[in-house]
């Protein structure tokens, strides 16, 4: 059985330089992430893959998810866990047969239709969004709220991750549309306490009805 954790940590060294990789990964574990995605757009392939080496590393140590956002090639030399593939990035369908079934393959949507492309090109959960306003990603699409998500979570038997404008105070929102869990960038990266900032997350995550 896959483990698609419920709350997923976007390392990333571009919107903030306080932090690298490392030092997000560390924290954000510490406060509770369950899955770690490695998300650098640009730079030295020799050095990402050193990188995510020493990012799988410390999440195995965890016991937690490792995904490579975008990189089949850097995810296969650092024995990632799995990878995460926009619309645009390396066909899913390829990487599943690259991969194997035992690695997890997670793709990007922001329609519902695109999620049914996901679902049948063959991944194994859907991150969908931005289902709030988000300044993460200049790439991100219109934002397709709370109704759109539930019917995304309702037509997709697949687990679906929110992802864009997620925070601890719309986790509750997110949670009760059905959504499996959630995948942020800036509401830890871009703060002062990584720790504390995941800990908030993960608490509303598992807050009782």
């Amino acid at each position: 059985m896959k483990n698609i954790g419920k709350l997923h940590i976007l390392t990333d060294t571009v919107l903030q330089s306080r932090f690298s990789h490392m030092e997000i990964t560390r924290l954000a574990i510490a406060g509770g992430a369950d899955t770690i995605q490695y998300r650098q757009k640009s730079g030295s392939t020799r050095e990402m893959i050193e990188m995510a080496r020493q990012m799988k590393s410390l999440c195995a140590e965890a016991g937690v998810t490792f995904i490579v956002n975008d990189r089949v090639d850097v995810a296969i030399a650092a024995d990632a866990h799995g990878v995460h593939l926009g619309q645009d990035d390396f066909p899913l369908p390829m990487a599943r047969e690259i991969l194997g079934e035992g690695r997890v393959v997670g793709g990007s949507a922001a329609t519902l239709d695109e999620a049914l492309k996901c679902l049948r090109d063959g991944a194994d959960y859907v991150g969908f969004g931005p289902v709030f306003p988000t300044s993460s990603k200049d790439d991100a699409g219109p934002v397709s709220g709370i109704d759109v998500l539930k019917q995304v979570v309702r037509d997709i038997p697949l687990p679906i991750i929110a992802i864009g404008g997620v925070d601890a105070e719309n986790i509750p929102d997110v949670m009760k549309a059905g959504a499996h869990g959630i995948a942020v960038i800036s509401a830890v990266c871009c703060q002062d306490d990584l720790e504390g900032a995941t800990r908030s997350l993960y608490e509303a995550l598992n807050k009782g009805p």
